[in-house]
């Protein structure tokens, strides 16, 4: 089994090697700009550890493997106009560096090459894979719908929010290990399997990055707490809130929330003291683990060695360990 540093090697190296560099350059520079501020670059890494695990050849995964974290970096292009977001991973943000238009073209440009390194699969394995991303763009997109239609909508609840974070975030996690599967020829059993792992994992991942927001730790969250709260953000912290608040507690939450008189910091310092009464940051860690422990639970009915898994282990201490 190869290390994670050796995962996150040949991913580097094959972003490295390649060259987005073409006519016109308005349309290439900003996707080679995109690709350049990296990431972590978990999806990819995924794809190669579930092929690897199943006992394929990575790499036969790697172009595959790349063409899914060009579409996670199509959708956060294309979502940072949508929020108007000013910065990208401490970057500017494409439609800030160059304009709106720009962006959208180069998004669209992303999309379709990460379609053709996808399809650069094993062509008995091609209809499958292709199934699967399809599937997977189509959910995302009606993910991010979901997403902006809250921003207006008066009653959202937790289980709408959890079916709106599955769809954005989770199924492109689970597609990553299950196109992992596929490349290797794993039944369809144990592909289908490993997809709900990933769906697991994808929430408790999104979970935690909602805790982080407003109980991390600047320096290594790596970016500013309290940006959801600014925002108004409904996240499961803010719905389970407006759940569980009464009386003055409910009206002190409302106004922090919604008088525009109130200054960000007193905003922020204030609904931070209503979770910590609430104890919704407790809630909030019981959810993570809840769904940790039902991927964990389905990563075990594998029954893979144990050193097959340990590199598996540490990427998910990786993405839901942050500052834990």
């Amino acid at each position: 089994m190869h290390s994670l540093k050796s995962f996150h090697h040949i991913i580097g190296e094959a972003f490295a090697k390649a060259s987005f560099a073409q006519a016109p350059s308005q349309l290439y520079e900003p996707i080679t700009y995109t690709l350049d501020l990296g990431g972590k670059r978990l999806r990819p890494l995924l794809v190669l550890m579930s092929c690897e695990l199943f006992g394929g050849e990575i790499e036969h995964a790697i172009y595959p493997a790349m063409g899914v974290e060009i579409f996670h970096n199509f959708t956060l292009l294309h979502d940072d106009i949508m929020d108007n977001a000013p910065l990208r991973r401490g970057n500017k943000t494409v439609h800030q560096k160059w304009d709106t238009n720009t962006a959208i073209l180069s998004g669209d440009t992303m999309f379709v090459i990460a379609y053709e390194h996808v399809a650069k699969t094993n062509p008995a394995m091609l209809p499958d894979v292709l199934n699967l991303f399809n599937d997977t763009a189509r959910k995302v997109c009606e993910g991010q719908q979901y997403d902006m239609n809250f921003e207006t909508q008066p009653n959202v609840s937790i289980p709408d929010y959890m079916t709106m974070i599955r769809l954005k975030t989770a199924v492109l996690i689970a597609c990553s290990l299950k196109l992992g599967a596929l490349l290797s020829n794993a039944p369809k059993e144990s592909a289908d399997k490993i997809y709900e792992f990933g769906i697991e994992l994808g929430l408790a991942f999104q979970l935690q990055d909602d805790f982080l927001d407003a109980f991390g730790d600047t320096s290594k969250f790596g970016k500013a707490i309290g940006g959801d709260i600014a925002t108004n953000k409904k996240t499961y912290l803010f719905l389970k809130a407006f759940e569980m608040a009464t009386g003055d507690t409910l009206v002190r939450l409302t106004n922090y929330f919604f008088d525009k008189e109130i200054g960000l910091q007193e905003k922020t310092e204030g609904i931070l003291e209503i979770y910590r009464q609430l104890k919704i940051d407790e809630i909030t860690r019981v959810e993570i683990e809840n769904h940790h422990s039902k991927a964990m639970e389905i990563l075990n009915s594998f029954q893979f060695p144990a050193a097959t898994t340990t590199e598996m282990l540490k990427l998910m201490q990786e993405m839901l360990g942050r500052e834990r």
